[in-house]
């Protein structure tokens, strides 16, 4: 029995008169108890616009908005609170430095440096600055067992990089990326690295202190906070010198018929009316997860896996992107194929047998390219999962080429 599954209200319903086993979590997490009794809290009794009203309400909407901030910042390790900054995702966030950073401060001739296996969100918005900039996009190539090698990174991070990009875990491939080395080698160049932890902070401590990152984004509603609430960390220094991204309420110091200037960090990049409630449920979402314990995440996250990579081993006709042996560098996310049967129907059918997995290319048609395939399915898995849930997993993919007329 897992300790914490019961925290989850949506794990009790059913699916097609299944129990629901959700194996979509690099997709979106699932909500506990005290992250949606935070939000609903707030809405029911301290609703109000924050950093606008010196009337009660509005203090205590600042007040908790503000504790928010504060939380974020000592669980991502980093020095200041001005240096946290509220999206609504990571899209958002890695929008912004785009936008904000790069086309202010990339030329033409400058180099941009990216794995092939990123997100869509931290890709298409490195294109648009490259397109705009007559800058260059240099890519990564992962290995078969999804590696970045030391020879990939140093041939392609050189003189003429000034950005590198990149996820700390691959929503496709599960990889691990060795963060720490690549920064070191991103400011031996004089390179910033962005940083998207969208895959990783649900799972593992993320310091960008330590890391030493520029930047660094993730969303909330991938570890168990609200949708509609992201994070951007930014380098003060870095920060002071960008333009806003967006213009508008609250981010401004005096505005007149022809000119304006704006408020200082975090404000200046915070437009308009906040998502306070997401704020909080965030708030609410990092102390559930302090107190179940990274320690405790991995080890129950590491049997799963293990567990279901041997499991998909014996089933004939499975093909498991990424690798199975490089286990130890590798996220609870499995990419695969059952040969003869598209992603889609393998999904369709397993949602039959109440299983919930994703059919796609998951928003990286560059490694799906790479990859040499359209699209695949994804299982994806985190604490609140079981062993039974890998077992209904696995049993109905073994039916899926049966079930389809295509044999066993």
């Amino acid at each position: 029995m897992n300790p914490w599954a019961e925290d989850f209200p949506i794990l009790k319903e059913t699916i097609n008169g299944k129990r629901l086993v959700y194996l979509d979590n690099a997709a979106t997490t699932q909500k506990p108890v005290p992250v949606l009794k935070a939000v609903d809290d707030y809405y029911r009794k301290a609703n109000a616009n924050p950093h606008r009203g010196l009337y009660a309400l509005s203090v205590e909407a600042t007040q908790k908005y503000e504790d928010a901030r504060r939380t974020v910042k000592k669980f991502i390790g980093a020095r200041k609170d001005e240096e946290v900054l509220f999206t609504r995702n990571a899209s958002e966030s890695l929008n912004l430095v785009a936008y904000s950073y790069g086309l202010t401060f990339l030329k033409e001739g400058d180099e941009i440096a990216l794995p092939v296996s990123e997100h869509h969100s931290n890709l298409v918005p490195w294109q648009m600055v490259a397109q705009a900039k007559g800058a260059k996009l240099v890519y990564l190539y992962p290995d078969a067992q999804g590696r970045l090698t030391d020879a990939e990174i140093g041939a392609k991070i050189t003189a003429k990089t000034k950005i590198v990009a990149l996820a700390h875990v691959s929503n496709v491939l599960g990889s691990i990326y060795p963060v720490k080395k690549i920064v070191e080698k991103a400011h031996s160049v004089g390179a910033v690295v962005v940083l998207d932890c969208a895959q990783s902070i649900p799972h593992y401590p993320v310091n960008v202190t330590e890391l030493g990152c520029d930047f660094m984004a993730f969303s909330g509603h991938k570890m168990l906070a609200p949708m509609g609430i992201g994070v951007l960390y930014g380098k003060e220094e870095l920060l002071n010198r960008m333009p806003p991204f967006l213009r508008g309420g609250e981010m401004i110091e005096y505005v007149h018929e022809q000119s304006a200037t704006f408020a200082p960090l975090p404000q200046k990049f915070e437009a308009g009316t906040q998502n306070v409630g997401g704020a909080i449920g965030l708030d609410a979402a990092i102390h559930y997860l302090r107190n179940v314990g990274y320690d405790r995440i991995q080890k129950t996250e590491n049997e799963l896996l293990n567990y279901t990579l041997d499991g998909l081993a014996e089933i004939p006709h499975v093909t498991v992107y990424g690798g199975t042996d490089n286990r130890a560098n590798r996220c609870g996310v499995i990419s695969f194929n059952v040969e003869g049967v598209h992603p889609h129907d393998v999904a369709t059918v397993l949602d039959a047998a109440g299983v919930a997995i994703r059919a796609g290319h998951h928003c990286a048609q560059p490694l799906m390219e790479y990859l040499c395939v359209n699209s695949t399915c994804r299982a994806s898995l985190y604490f609140y999962n079981t062993k039974d849930d890998i077992d209904v997993f696995l049993a109905a993919l073994r039916k899926v080429r049966g079930w389809l007329g295509l044999g066993a």
